[in-house]
């Protein structure tokens, strides 16, 4: 997910470092470094939590006197609290944020929290800065944060399932892969675009848009979800993920 961001945020004005021992590629313009010794003299306006959760406990209390003043902690590491890293890192303020996989193509979604000593301007910043790759929901509680994961953050998971799921049922239509990927793939997007679209209807609306009584879509969708399946395995979706993000907090 760092690379993912990484690729929309090198558009900006700031100069960015990246330690990574593993010497990972970046994109031209970023500065890459094989240790924390390489920068031992800088400071950082923002310093990027950009490691698994499990590795922050060894790996960032070394960073934060690199800090500079007024600067702040960027988090993208899920199951690690706010308050956690703001001890870890000498009570630095910090701001979580929990993108998705579309940011790699600047069509994400963040979510984004505010942490201990984290200000209107750290606020804004990350708002700005998370906005590159896409657009973003500030919330008031890490608790919300976790919804926010399991709705948008693992969205794209669940997305691509549905994908490759309606994908499956037209090949047993008849239809070759290809053109049931193309198909299929035309079809959520170009009904997400129009539900997009300023001043759109409501999903509700939209539907029955296309819905007439006794029509092909009407069968379609009484199968879909007209015993309210398809509804109640969405909420138990979430609700799984939820769960288990708050587990790993």
């Amino acid at each position: 997910m760092g690379s993912a961001l990484l690729s929309q945020w090198v558009e900006g004005p700031e100069t960015i470092t990246v330690v990574d021992p593993a010497g990972s590629d970046v994109p031209e313009g970023v500065e890459l470094v094989a240790d924390r010794a390489d920068v031992a003299d800088r400071r950082f306006d923002l310093i990027i939590a950009a490691v698994k959760p499990q590795l922050i406990d060894d790996i960032l209390a070394d960073y934060a006197e690199l800090l500079a003043p007024g600067g702040y902690v960027l988090s993208i590491a899920a199951g690690y609290s706010a308050e956690r890293l703001s001890q870890l890192m000498g009570g630095a303020p910090v701001i979580r944020t929990m993108p998705n996989l579309p940011a790699a193509i600047g069509r994400g979604v963040s979510g984004i929290c505010p942490g201990p000593h984290a200000t209107t301007d750290h606020t804004a910043h990350a708002e700005g800065f998370m906005r590159r790759a896409g657009s973003t929901i500030t919330v008031d509680s890490e608790e919300k944060l976790d919804r926010v994961t399991a709705v948008a953050g693992s969205g794209p998971g669940y997305v691509f399932e549905i994908a490759r799921a309606y994908a499956e049922a037209a090949m047993a239509q008849g239809f070759d892969e290809d053109e049931a990927r193309d198909m299929v793939l035309g079809t959520i997007g170009g009904a997400i675009a129009m539900a997009s679209e300023p001043g759109a209807p409501s999903l509700e609306d939209l539907r029955n848009s296309v819905t007439s009584k006794g029509g092909t879509t009407a069968a379609g969708l009484n199968a879909l979800n007209g015993d309210g399946g398809l509804s109640t395995r969405l909420h138990d979706t979430l609700q799984a993920a939820y769960d288990r993000a708050v587990e790993l907090r």
